[in-house]
This record gives C-alpha cells, sequence and structure tokens, in this order.
C-alpha cells in the first residue's frame, strides 16, 4: 500500500503542482504587463513552487486529484484599464493549464509512439506517460472549473469585466460568498456531471484521442 501511495505522488505532484504553479505565475505576469507590478515585488513570477504552495491545496491535490495554489495578489487599481485588463489577468490562469494541456497531449502521443524498448527501459516511459496523461486531466479540469462565471474564480472576474457596470456590480458583491456557492454547485447539485464531466471528457476526447482510456484510468488510479 505504501508502494502504491509513492508511485500515485510521483505521478501527481509534478505534473499537478505545475499546473498551479503555472495558473498562479500567468496571473502575475499579466497583471504586471498591464502595469501592476505587485506579483513581480513579491517575488511570485518564479516556478519554484514554494513560493505559491498552499498545503491545504496541495493535500487536496494529492487525495480527491485537484487542488490550488496561494493566489498571487493583483492591485486592480494599478492596472492601465481597470476593468477591461482584468478580463486577461483572469483569463490567463485557465489559458496557461489549456496550453499544458495541448503540451502534455503531444508528449502522450510521442511517448505512446515509442517503442517499449526504445531510448530506454519501459520502467522509465511508463511513468513519463502516465505523468502527461495526469498532467491532461489536471489542467483540462483547472482550465473549466476555474472559468465558472462566480467570483472569486476567474470566469467571475472575467464576466465582470465583461458586463456593464450595473450588472458587474451586482456580480461582485457575491464574491464573499462565492467559494461557498461554489461548493454548494459542485457537491450538492448535478452541474459537475452536466456540465463539468462532459466538457471534461470532450476535451480529454480531442486532445488524447485513441489514449482517451489511459487518461482516464490514470486519473482514477485504476492503472497504479
Amino acid at each position: 500500500m505504501i508502494e502504491n501511495m509513492l508511485f500515485k505522488l510521483s505521478v501527481m505532484l509534478v505534473p499537478g503542482l505545475l499546473a498551479i504553479t503555472c495558473h498562479e505565475v500567468s496571473h502575475g505576469y499579466v497583471a504586471w504587463r498591464f502595469g501592476d507590478p505587485t506579483a513581480r515585488m513579491l517575488g511570485r513570477l518564479t516556478l519554484n513552487p514554494l513560493k505559491h504552495i498552499d498545503i491545504f491545496g496541495t493535500l487536496m491535490l494529492v487525495v480527491v486529484g485537484i487542488g490550488w495554489a496561494k493566489p498571487v495578489p493583483v492591485v486592480i487599481e494599478n492596472l492601465r484599464n481597470p476593468k477591461k485588463d482584468m478580463v486577461w489577468v483572469s483569463a490567463a490562469g485557465p489559458i496557461t493549464n489549456l496550453m499544458l494541456a495541448l503540451v502534455s497531449a503531444a508528449l502522450l502521443r510521442l511517448l505512446m509512439a515509442l517503442p517499449p524498448d526504445a531510448s530506454g527501459a519501459l520502467f522509465v516511459l511508463r511513468p513519463l506517460s502516465y505523468m502527461a496523461s495526469f498532467s491532461i486531466y489536471i489542467n483540462l479540469l483547472l482550465a473549466f472549473f476555474n472559468m465558472i462565471p462566480i467570483p472569486p474564480l476567474d470566469g467571475g472576474r472575467v464576466m465582470m469585466g465583461l458586463l456593464p457596470y450595473r450588472q458587474a456590480t451586482a456580480l461582485g458583491r457575491i464574491e464573499p460568498y462565492g467559494m461557498m456557492i461554489i461548493i454548494a454547485l459542485v457537491f450538492f447539485t448535478p452541474v459537475f456531471s452536466y456540465l463539468l464531466l462532459p466538457l471534461l471528457m470532450a476535451g480529454i476526447k480531442l486532445l488524447a484521442g485513441p489514449y482517451s482510456l489511459m487518461v482516464l484510468k490514470v486519473a482514477s488510479f485504476k492503472m497504479m
């Protein structure tokens, strides 16, 4: 059992931490490019996961397969065009996750095309293919989940930037209760089964193609 847990950790931690770290760094980087140097001054524009890690979020990554990092601080007033620029700052995280999913899918297809004895033994290629598979899953899940249009999720902040001022202000008022609403929707309503799961399945099928079943098995740890 310990060996199985260690193997699970080895498959999940690198792609999982990379997914949530790049997600947060992209927010800070785009904010910096649009005039807010807060994340840069705080040393958050780094891929060092220790600068971003949230203990509980990392634990949730290991336990349930989805986690989070410490949010990168953004001072909206520092942005040159706060309402418009915040759309791009917020969208940067999910877009980055989609790009990582694409790269992971290309890597998985390359690894699966190699003969088992090419450039190394099977025990090297198999873990790498598992990590690429989990990377597709976790990055698509983070991208779709974060685009739920409820603040403080990225999708909610994108909506606030796109809506007229009155509607954006009304949506912003629910932000203090946003996470409670999201938890209630995910755990006590069929929103995940009817909305997120079909999107996730479609994304996996599109990117992984003939290896979609492998991605799903790795995500559920049925191959470990």
